[in-house]
C-alpha cells in the first residue's frame, strides 16, 4: 500500500494576514514542508521580517507582499507577483480577518461593513481571483479560515459570527462548483489560540491565557491549526473536500474561561 504523502513539496501557496499569529504559523509549517510561499498583511513592514526568517529557516522561498484583502486590486496584484515570481498558485489559505467585541444594538453600520468586509469579502476577493489561476493550471487546494463562533453562537460577536458562518457554508459550495477544475476547497474552524489579535479583542495579554493544563486543552497553539491546514492542502486529504475540520480541544465543563469562546 503506497504512504500518503502529507507533505507540500514542490507546491506554491498565498498565504493571507500572516504577519503574525495563526497566518504566520501556516506560512512556516507549508514552507518547511516545501513550499515557496507568497504572504501578505496590510503593512509591508510588518510581513517583511516573517518572509527573511522563513528563508533563513528552510530551503524555500518567500515572497513578502503588501495586500488588504478588501482591495480588489490589490488582490489582483498579489496574485500576479505570486504567479510572476514562482509561476503559479497551488495552495490558497484565506487566513486574514478580524473582530471586535460588542453586543448588537450597538453595532454600527460601518463596524457591521468592516468586519463582514474583511472577514468574508477579502475571502471572496482572493478565493476569486486566485481561483481562476488555478482553473486555468489544472487544479490546486484552497483552505478557508472561519472559527468556531461560526459554528455556534458567542455572545458580543454578531457580525463576526455571521460573516464566519458565511465562509463555511462558501467553503461547501465552492467544494461542489469547482470540483470538475480538480480544486477542493475546505475550512478550518480554530477554537481559542492566544494570538495577539485574539489578545487584543478579548483585552488581555498573551501570557495571561491560562495554560493548557487548566483548561484541559482548551487553549490551542498557532502551530496546531498551521498542522491541519497542511493536511488538508497536502496529497493525503486527496479525498476531503467541502469539509470544515473544527479544531478546538476537548472541553472542559465548568471552565471559567469556557464563556463566550463557543
Amino acid at each position: 500500500m503506497q504512504q500518503p504523502d502529507f507533505t507540500v513539496a514542490g507546491k506554491t501557496a498565498i498565504v493571507t494576514g500572516a504577519s503574525q499569529g495563526i497566518g504566520r504559523a501556516i506560512a512556516e509549517t507549508l514552507a518547511a514542508s516545501g513550499a515557496d510561499v507568497a504572504i501578505c498583511s496590510r503593512a509591508q513592514e510588518r510581513v517583511d521580517p516573517v518572509a527573511e526568517a522563513i528563508e533563513a529557516e528552510t530551503d524555500n522561498r518567500a515572497l513578502a507582499v503588501e495586500c488588504n484583502v478588501r482591495d480588489r486590486d490589490a488582490v489582483e496584484a498579489l496574485v500576479e507577483a505570486t504567479v510572476e515570481e514562482f509561476g503559479g498558485v497551488d495552495i490558497l489559505v484565506n487566513n486574514a480577518g478580524g473582530e471586535f467585541v460588542a453586543p448588537f444594538e450597538e453595532i454600527s453600520e460601518n463596524g457591521w461593513n468592516a468586519i463582514v468586509d474583511l472577514n468574508l469579502n477579502g475571502t471572496v476577493h482572493c478565493t476569486q481571483v486566485a481561483g481562476k489561476v488555478m482553473r486555468e493550471n489544472g487544479g490546486g487546494c484552497i483552505v478557508n479560515l472561519s472559527s468556531v463562533n461560526g459554528q455556534h453562537a458567542a455572545p458580543g460577536e454578531s457580525h463576526y459570527g455571521a460573516a464566519k458562518a458565511a465562509i463555511i457554508r462558501l467553503t461547501e459550495t465552492l467544494s461542489v462548483e469547482w470540483a470538475p477544475h480538480e480544486i477542493r476547497v475546505n475550512c478550518v474552524a480554530p477554537g481559542l489560540i492566544p494570538t495577539p489579535g485574539v489578545a487584543e479583542t478579548l483585552g488581555i495579554e498573551p501570557d495571561d491565557v491560562p495554560p493548557r493544563e487548566e483548561t484541559d486543552r482548551r487553549v490551542g497553539y498557532p502551530e496546531e491549526i498551521a498542522d491541519v491546514v497542511q493536511f488538508l492542502a497536502s496529497p493525503a486529504a486527496s479525498f476531503v473536500t467541502g469539509e470544515t475540520v473544527t479544531a478546538k480541544g476537548v472541553p472542559k465543563p465548568g471552565n471559567s474561561f469556557e464563556a463566550g469562546i463557543e
